[in-house]
């Protein structure tokens, strides 16, 4: 005889969690043991700088003891009231015109992804029009058009034309929050917290070397002339990717000043409402939703990166955004097609590795979506990837012969480099299935960073990738999520290029961990975070040598900073307002080539000018200084950047024999003049 239950006992019974096999659990915390070996065998405690993570536990409970009356008196939400000191800080540290100018860059960009995208959520307009308004400006780059009224009036029209539609945005993006933190109130609290410690890269001032020898260059020449010159002749990347400088050049050029910090704060909430977003859409309730936040804000080079003007910050954005619009449910008539071809555009704009990570998502975009798709569709839809993301290329193929200046120019044999593929040798520690071993306990043969310094997602959460994979629902995006990642890193193994596949491939990690074992998934997430955390410093050395607390310190002062770790930039700014101008500007030391806020003036001995680079080494062979005499009147030079410790005799009798005279010192840095009869370069 079958019993059938009593109501009253059917509505007692708990509801059951599905039963995961045991071996599938042992797969899942594999990882852990794993790490711990590694943990030994490198014996990363001798890399682990305890100071740094200090410094963070004492900035996280601080923000928790601002936003305590804002819980317990005005009844905020933990994550809200923790919102708020954090957004704060950045006005603090970052500044509040930089801050302004990033709101006014929002607003026009939300304006501009509304017109194509109304029904989709405000982050996915806020990511579409960054991309339409950059991808349109950078058309427009030679053109004496870009100044802080016309700027400011594009924005001002845009807005009052779309306020209508702005405002319900708005109120529907406050509406999801609140619903979201209610969902999982804990897990809120403590992925905002994360983000607040990863926003503290935005804090400081820009610092890292590629950026005060290249991403400055076009920002500041939009600043100085309105235009840019792209002038491959002088700087080999002057005609590469540039969608993220444009980006950065537009509150820059409002403002009067840099506003990185609040640019990179603005990417990284867009990053990690597109990784919620991806989370929900992979059927992961609150908690996995907010772990995949929470791991992103942890990964050391998450706030590495926010402390750069590297791509690898907007282009996770843009990655998770378009790998939320292939995993959702197709939908006829949707425009998710045409927003899925301006985040391809914008990849494309920002960076050909990035382009390559979403070109090989499309054949399973495509497939997913096929029953929706029209050829006519298919077809303007590539044509808009286009139009948004190929005008460096153009231009580049145009001006010097190679569309990739200066990649494949063995290929394209453009004068502008040498007949050669662009490589760098440091990067080939070679690509096997040891790779993710290797790049989170071996961090430094892969980055310039210390031991742990990615993070250690790569091995604790690799059980979760491998039931990913096996798993029917979600084998397809484990298996092209991981050929995302590592087409990248293929030819150079340089961990910074993973960075955005790796955020992508979080929400995917959380949600199996979490469906794998729900009773434990969080214990094991929240311990990854914080041993990710303790380990931020390690992912670079700035960070590792105080750079954050020095900014905390002097409230924001960027004098500071300067002075420890970029001294040029003080005698840079003293120079534009002394010597505005006259006379090319040259950063002597290849090793410091800090000279590209100087906009079209700029000249480097360095790597980014091969042929003054060689130029330089030859003079070097004259002791007399009179082939170094030659090279300053050939170039124009004004104004020299030095450092004394590594001024060899031949330069010193050259600024000697060219009359040269010291304008200013600070720390190891010199600035010296030279008379140029007043001609502008």
């Amino acid at each position: 005889m079958i019993s059938i239950p009593s109501s009253r006992s059917a509505s007692s019974t708990p509801p059951l969690i599905p039963v995961t096999p045991r071996w599938q659990l042992a797969l899942l915390w594999a990882g852990v043991p794993l790490c711990t070996l590694g943990f030994f065998q490198y014996r990363l405690w001798e890399h682990w700088h305890s100071g740094r993570f200090g410094e963070l536990l004492v900035l996280a409970a601080l923000s928790a003891l601002l936003a305590w009356p804002l819980r317990r008196f005005a009844r905020w939400s933990w994550a809200a009231a923790l919102a708020l000191p954090w957004s704060l800080a950045l006005v603090l540290f970052a500044g509040p015109v930089p801050v302004a100018a990033t709101l006014v860059l929002a607003a026009l960009a939300l304006a501009l992804g509304g017109l194509l995208l109304r029904q989709e959520s405000l982050p996915l307009q806020l990511v579409a029009g960054l991309v339409l308004l950059g991808g349109s400006l950078a058309w427009l780059l030679p053109l004496p058009v870009h100044y802080a009224w016309s700027y400011l009036g594009l924005a001002i029209v845009m807005v009052a034309l779309a306020r209508n539609r702005m405002l319900p945005s708005l109120r529907h993006a406050r509406d999801q929050w609140r619903d979201a933190v209610a969902a999982h109130p804990r897990a809120a609290a403590l992925a905002v917290l994360a983000l607040g410690l990863a926003s503290t890269g935005c804090w400081l001032p820009t610092l890292q070397v590629d950026d005060l020898g290249y991403h400055l260059r076009l920002p500041w020449e939009l600043l100085q002339d309105g235009r840019y010159a792209m002038d491959a002749e002088t700087h080999i990347w002057a005609l590469a990717p540039w969608l993220g400088d444009v980006l950065q050049a537009f509150p820059q050029v409002i403002g009067g000043g840099e506003a990185r910090g609040p640019v990179n704060a603005l990417w990284i909430l867009l990053a990690a409402a597109g990784v919620w977003r991806l989370a929900a859409e992979l059927g992961g309730d609150a908690l996995a939703r907010w772990a995949s936040v929470a791991l992103y804000a942890s990964l050391p080079l998450t706030a590495v990166l926010a402390g750069s003007m590297q791509t690898e910050t907007p282009t996770a954005a843009l990655l998770v955004w378009l790998v939320v619009l292939i995993a959702r449910a197709p939908v006829q008539g949707s425009r998710g097609l045409y927003a899925g071809a301006v985040l391809v555009g914008g990849l494309l704009a920002l960076k050909l590795a990035a382009a390559a990570m979403a070109i090989v998502l499309l054949p399973w975009a495509l497939w997913r979506h096929r029953a929706a798709l029209r050829p006519g569709a298919v077809l303007l839809a590539g044509a808009l990837s286009l139009a948004v993301g190929a005008s460096s290329y153009v231009y580049a193929a145009v001006l010097t012969g190679n569309p990739f200046l200066p990649l494949f120019n063995a290929w394209f044999r453009s004068p502008y480099f040498a007949t050669a593929d662009f490589d760098d040798t440091r990067w080939h520690a070679g690509f096997d299935a040891w790779l993710p071993w290797h790049l989170t306990f071996d961090t430094g043969r892969y980055l310039e960073a210390f031991a742990g310094g990615g993070g250690f997602v790569l091995v604790v959460l690799a059980g979760a990738w491998i039931l990913a994979l096996i798993q029917r629902r979600t084998s397809a995006i484990a298996a092209m999520l991981a050929l995302s990642m590592a087409i990248p890193i293929i030819p150079m193994q340089y961990l910074r290029y993973v960075f955005p596949a790796c955020v992508a491939m979080l929400p995917l990690l959380a949600v199996t961990t979490a469906r794998a074992d729900p009773r434990r998934a969080g214990w094991m997430l929240a311990g990854l975070c914080v041993l990710n955390l303790a380990f931020q410093a390690n992912g670079h050395w700035m960070l590792r040598t105080g750079a954050i607390k020095e900014t905390v310190l002097a409230l924001g002062d960027d004098a500071a900073s300067f002075r420890h770790y970029a001294p040029e930039r003080i005698l840079l700014a003293r120079m534009r307002v002394a010597s505005p101008g006259m006379g090319n500007v040259l950063a002597l030391d290849a090793e410091v080539p800090h000279a590209a806020e100087t906009g079209v003036r700029a000249r480097t001995v360095s790597r980014y000018d091969p042929s003054l680079a060689a130029a330089a080494a030859l003079a070097d062979h004259d002791p007399t200084g009179a082939a170094w005499q030659s090279l300053f009147e050939r170039e124009r030079i004004g104004e020299v950047l030095l450092r004394k410790d590594t001024l060899n005799p031949a330069q010193r009798a050259g600024l000697q024999r060219a009359g040269a005279v010291m304008r200013g010192e600070q720390g190891p840095a010199q600035w010296w003049s030279i008379a140029t009869g007043g001609q502008r370069p």
